[in-house]
C-alpha cells in the first residue's frame, strides 16, 4: 500500500534535505578545533618572529655595559637600567649641534614632504581618473613604467639637477624630490577608479561644482583610506632618510645621522645607539596605528583594475 505525501510535507522534506546537505558541506570545509589551534599558533609564532628585531632593540637599550659585552648576545636583560637613555643628553652635548636640531629637521622634513606628497599624488590621480584630458592613458603608462627604475640608477642625473638648481645643502634637496611619486599616483588612481562613482562626479558638476571643489570636498573624503596609506609610507621613508652627498651642513642633517654617529662609537655605545633607535621608532609606530585599517583596503582596491 503506497502512502501519499502532501505538498506541504514534500516541501518540509526538501528543506530538511537541503539543511542536511549544507551542514555536511559546512563540516567539510570548516577547520576543526585542532586546525584552528595550529593555525593560530602558526600566526603567533611568525608574528613574534617578525617583530624580533624590534624586541631585541628595546631590550638592548636597557642593558648595562657588562651585559652588552656578553657573547653570544642574549635576548633578555638581567639588570635593566635606564642609564642609556639618561646619558644621551650629556653624550650628544659633544656634537656640533644639539639633538633638538636633528629632531626638528627630521620632523619638519617628514611632515612637510608627506603633506605635499599626498596633495600632489591625489590631485594627479584625480585628473587621470575622473577627467577627460587627452593622452591620460599614455601619461599613466609612463607613470607605470617609471616604477621599473631603481632609485640608485638615477643618483648621478639627480645630483646634476640638484646642483644646477642650487638645491645642494638646503631643505629643498630633502623635500622636492620626494613630492612626486609614481607609486603614490598609481595607488590613488586605482582607488579612485574603484571607489569614486562617475555619477556622483557628474551630479556635482550639474550642481555647479568646479573641478577643485569636486576633488577636495567629494573625492578626498571618499579616498581617505588611500591617502592614509600614503601618509604611512611617505612618513616612514622621510623619517629614516639620511643625507648622502647632498647635505654637508651639520645644522641640516636629520636624526638618523645622529643615531649613526652614536653607533659609530663601538660596542660601548651600543646601548645608547639602541636607545636612540627606540626613540626614533615611536613616531612611525604612532602613524601606523592611525592608518593601519586603511592599508589593506587600499592595497586590495589597487589591484582590482
Amino acid at each position: 500500500m503506497q502512502m501519499s505525501i502532501s505538498k506541504s510535507d514534500a516541501k518540509k522534506l526538501q528543506k530538511l534535505r537541503l539543511k542536511a546537505s549544507r551542514k555536511d558541506q559546512y563540516k567539510r570545509f570548516t577547520r576543526t578545533k585542532a586546525g584552528n589551534f595550529f593555525y593560530t599558533l602558526f600566526l603567533v609564532v611568525f608574528g613574534l618572529y617578525s617583530i624580533l628585531p624590534m624586541i631585541y632593540c628595546i631590550i638592548t637599550s636597557f642593558k648595562p655595559l657588562d651585559e652588552l659585552l656578553v657573547f653570544p648576545p642574549r635576548f633578555y636583560v638581567v639588570s635593566p637600567t635606564p642609564s642609556n637613555y639618561l646619558t644621551l643628553p650629556s653624550l650628544l652635548d659633544n656634537l656640533a649641534v644639539p639633538l633638538s636640531r636633528y629632531a626638528f629637521n627630521s620632523i619638519f622634513v617628514s611632515v612637510v614632504t608627506t603633506f605635499f606628497h599626498i596633495l600632489v599624488a591625489s590631485a594627479a590621480a584625480f585628473v587621470l581618473a575622473k577627467t577627460d584630458i587627452k593622452g591620460k592613458k599614455i601619461i599613466f603608462t609612463v607613470i607605470q613604467m617609471s616604477l621599473l627604475y631603481n632609485a640608485y640608477t638615477l643618483e648621478i642625473p639627480r645630483y646634476l639637477i640638484y646642483s644646477t638648481l642650487g638645491m645642494i645643502d638646503t631643505y629643498l634637496v630633502y623635500i622636492l624630490p620626494a613630492i612626486p611619486s609614481s607609486m603614490g599616483v598609481f595607488l590613488m588612481k586605482q582607488f579612485m577608479d574603484t571607489n569614486v562613482p562617475d555619477p556622483l562626479i557628474e551630479a556635482a558638476r550639474i550642481d555647479g561644482a568646479g573641478s577643485f571643489r569636486i576633488y577636495w570636498q567629494i573625492a578626498m573624503p571618499i579616498v581617505k583610506p588611500a591617502w592614509l596609506t600614503l601618509t604611512l609610507f611617505s612618513f616612514r621613508d622621510m623619517w629614516s632618510i639620511v643625507p648622502g652627498g647632498t647635505i654637508f651642513s651639520e645644522e641640516l642633517k636629520t636624526l638618523p645621522f645622529a643615531a649613526s654617529t652614536i653607533a659609530s662609537g663601538g660596542i660601548a655605545r651600543q646601548g645608547c645607539a639602541m636607545a636612540v633607535t627606540v626613540i626614533m621608532m615611536i613616531p612611525p609606530i604612532l602613524v601606523y596605528l592611525i592608518s593601519q585599517r586603511s592599508v589593506t583596503q587600499t592595497m586590495s582596491s589597487a589591484g582590482i583594475k
